[in-house]
């Protein structure tokens, strides 16, 4: 062994080399036995779940980032929180992945420790457009049946590119695609997008052919990645543009700012050349079956026409116009007689049913039934003389009965048979000298007149 400038040893170039397995396994047992299980905080990217329940992800900060692992990750505490751009607190082992000889921690526990600055600034576009209502459906564009030019914004060397030339060559190969080339990752990308979706939204102004229809995106990548996607500047620029956008934006997973606002989103580029165009194969079976469905009925209304018009042939133009027309005509003048008696009958019946209406008419008619109504009146008007009369020659005879009685039974009878009434001074009638007193004046009616006297 040698010793250094600081003092320490090393193997000189005599000495056997240790193997990369064996340097690699030195520095995993330096990191398991120095730092050992710890926790660790940082935001989540790049995170994958694979189909073996394992997942795979990056934790970072501002400074730097560490690969991880989390084994049967449904199993583990916390699990759910991993989720790309979200901040959480690991708890794990730092080791070393041999077969790369990479550092790598592996996550034993999770917890939330908030948003990561990515997914907050996410969530906050995202609110900030959706109370705007730029995410409303009313306000998107439908995408034309039939586009003849379809606008590209993507990277010109990227694989996204040349999937949707793929599909477009494939489907509809009569259709021109327009590639406007931008930067789709990295500082500043994004105002190239939105500068690309300004300018074909008005082609004439810039030298640009017309589109019928933009597919805006980019492949696969971590939230970083497709972070210039999401940016408000894009947004707002695929908000304003008069063509229909299609957003195709990373995978099936992945889902940008851009995604919401577009006027139809794809989960990947291929799909969205799969959905702006028509299938020219399908097109192309489709005319055909078209095609075969109105020839079928034209040829067999042909084929009866022919038949129609052999059978006349052989029959009626065989015979000869007249004697072809003599029974329909006869016919005719059968069926005329018919009907005109059938006419008459109905109309005979018409005129009676008229008559027996005008008679009940007549017996109802309001003059009619005013005159009963007068006539009935009248007899009760007779009715009520009649016994009114005997009402009152009833009252009068009755009347002189009671004249009579009062007359026989009054004072004036008593005066006639020669009584007189004695009324003292409160013309009261005295009946016995106990009621008078001494000078009282007192009052005698007689028939002849009323006698005045002083009691002694």
């Amino acid at each position: 062994m040698r010793v250094n400038e600081q003092g320490r040893q090393y193997a000189g170039p005599e000495e056997s080399a240790l193997t990369v397995s064996r340097l690699v396994r030195r520095m995993r047992n330096i990191l398991e036995i120095e730092l050992g299980e710890l926790w660790v905080e940082g935001e989540v990217s790049n995170m994958r779940m694979q189909s073996s329940g394992h997942a795979y992800f990056s934790l970072k900060d501002e400074g730097a980032q560490i690969s991880c692992a989390m084994f049967g990750a449904k199993r583990r505490e916390g699990w759910e929180a991993l989720k790309d751009g979200a901040q959480v607190r690991v708890f794990g082992e730092v080791t070393i992945y041999e077969a790369r000889g990479t550092a790598q921690l592996v996550v034993k526990k999770v917890e939330a420790a908030g948003q990561g600055d990515l997914q907050r600034r996410f969530e906050e576009l995202k609110r900030k457009l959706q109370e705007e209502g730029l995410f409303e459906q009313e306000r998107k564009q439908a995408l034309p049946a039939f586009p003849r030019t379809i606008g590209l914004v993507t990277s010109p060397t990227g694989a996204a590119l040349q999937d949707m030339m793929n599909v477009l060559s494939r489907r509809a190969p009569w259709v021109k695609a327009v590639l406007y080339p931008v930067a789709v990752q990295g500082k500043g990308a994004e105002r190239g997008i939105a500068r690309a979706i300004e300018q074909l939204g008005e082609p004439e102004k810039h030298g640009l052919p017309r589109c019928d229809v933009l597919i805006v995106g980019r492949g696969g990548g971590s939230l970083e990645d497709l972070w210039n996607f999401n940016e408000e500047v894009v947004a707002r620029a695929i908000a304003a543009c008069p063509i229909p956008v299609v957003s195709a934006v990373g995978h099936e997973i992945d889902f940008t700012i851009a995604d919401f606002v577009a006027d139809e989103r794809a989960p990947t580029p291929s799909a969205a050349a799969e959905l702006v165009v028509p299938d020219g194969e399908e097109l192309k079976r489709r005319v055909g079956r078209m095609r075969e469905a109105l020839r079928r009925p034209v040829l067999e209304a042909l084929r009866r026409g022919e038949d129609v018009l052999r059978y006349a042939r052989r029959g009626v133009l065989a015979r000869g116009a007249e004697k072809a027309l003599r029974e329909p005509v006869l016919r005719l003048d059968e069926l005329r007689g018919r009907l005109g008696q059938v006419v008459k009958d109905r109309l005979s019946e018409a005129e009676a049913e008229v008559r027996d209406h005008r008679a009940s008419w007549k017996v109802l008619h309001p003059l009619v039934l005013v005159e009963r109504r007068r006539e009935g009146l009248a007899q009760i008007k007779l009715k009520l003389r009649h016994g009114m009369r005997r009402r009152l020659e009833g009252s009068e005879a009755k009347l002189v009965r009671l004249r009579g009685m009062v007359k026989a039974l009054g004072p004036e009878s008593a005066f006639e048979r020669g009584f007189s009434i004695t009324f003292g001074p409160d013309g009261k009638v005295v009946r016995g000298p106990e009621e008078v007193k001494e000078g009282e004046v007192l009052e005698t009616m007689t028939k002849g007149g009323v006698i005045c006297c002083v009691a002694e």
